[in-house]
Formats: structure tokens, C-alpha cells, sequence
């Protein structure tokens, strides 16, 4: 039995079938929403309805920030081709607002995923910078006899590289 050695050209494309025909994919279409009022009515009919204000409450009570919901809706809704990412962009403020306005209506605590978390913390290495120049400043006065003050060596942290990849020094 001898193997044919010429080449086959009718063999299909390596990765063709992870492609889909141009068109055939509702993102690659027009939208049916093309401007931001068209994408905003939308959105207000959907959300004003009975079966949707009862599941966002559901949500909203769970935790999930309003920014995240809005998030999720507007990107599944360029995913099957009702308006396309640019006009998503500028409707999120929009969606999160009345996310918040149904929530405030229901008198339910709800996490708006606006504000910054980390925005009252102080880092480790700035608190230690600061504890090194309060303790500067208390032997300086120290030494001029008008405090007496024990003070202990206090270490300043350096900004270590974290995480898996991070190289030690």
C-alpha cells in the first residue's frame, strides 16, 4: 500500500471553523438603534416594565454595583445588534441614573459603583513617611529642650513589587 504524497487542496482553512460568514453575526449588521435618543427610549421602555424592575431590585439587593448592571446591558445589547459600542459609551450614564432612580423609588440600599473606594486610604509607605517626619520633628524639638520624647526606630516600607510575576530585589 503506497501513501499518496501529493497535496490536498481541498482540505479546509486551519481556524475556518471558528469563523462565521461576514454579516452573519448580529454586531456586524447595522444596529436598529443608530443615535442615542433612539438607544435611550429604548432602554426607558425596557427598564419601566413590572418584570424587569422586580429582577433589578433582586439584583441591586444582592450587591451588584448599578455601574455593573448598566455595563452588562449595554454590552449585551451591542452583542445582538441593537445599537453599536459608541452609542452604548454615551448611554451607560443614562442607564446607571435610572438604575439608581428605581432603587431610590423601591427605597432599597443599593451600591452605585460610582465612587472610589480607595479614594480615604493611605498607603503603607506614605503613612510611614509621615511617621518618620513626625518623629524628625519631635527630636528636633527634642533637642532644643522643650520636649522630652522616648522614640523607637520606626521602619519605612518600601513599595515592593507585588504579585505572581514581581521580581524580588
Amino acid at each position: 500500500m503506497a501513501l499518496d504524497n501529493t497535496p490536498n487542496f481541498d482540505a479546509p482553512i486551519p481556524g475556518m471553523s471558528l469563523t462565521a460568514e461576514l454579516g452573519s453575526r448580529p454586531w456586524q449588521s447595522s444596529p436598529m438603534h443608530s443615535t442615542v435618543d433612539e438607544a435611550i427610549q429604548y432602554y426607558m421602555d425596557r427598564m419601566t416594565s413590572e418584570d424587569f424592575m422586580d429582577q433589578l431590585i433582586d439584583v441591586l439587593e444582592m450587591g451588584v454595583a448599578a455601574v455593573d448592571i448598566a455595563n452588562t446591558m449595554q454590552l449585551s445589547s451591542v452583542m445582538e445588534g441593537i445599537h453599536n459600542v459608541d452609542v452604548g459609551v454615551l448611554v451607560s450614564p443614562v442607564i446607571v441614573e435610572m438604575i439608581m432612580f428605581i432603587a431610590e423609588s423601591a427605597d432599597i440600599e443599593y451600591v452605585s459603583g460610582l465612587d472610589n473606594p480607595n479614594k480615604d486610604k493611605i498607603s503603607d509607605a506614605k503613612m510611614a513617611k509621615v511617621i518618620a517626619e513626625l518623629d524628625q520633628e519631635l527630636q528636633e524639638k527634642d533637642d532644643d529642650g522643650q520636649i522630652e520624647v522616648m522614640s523607637e526606630e520606626v521602619p519605612v516600607m518600601e513599595n515592593e513589587p507585588m504579585g505572581l510575576m514581581a521580581r524580588r530585589k
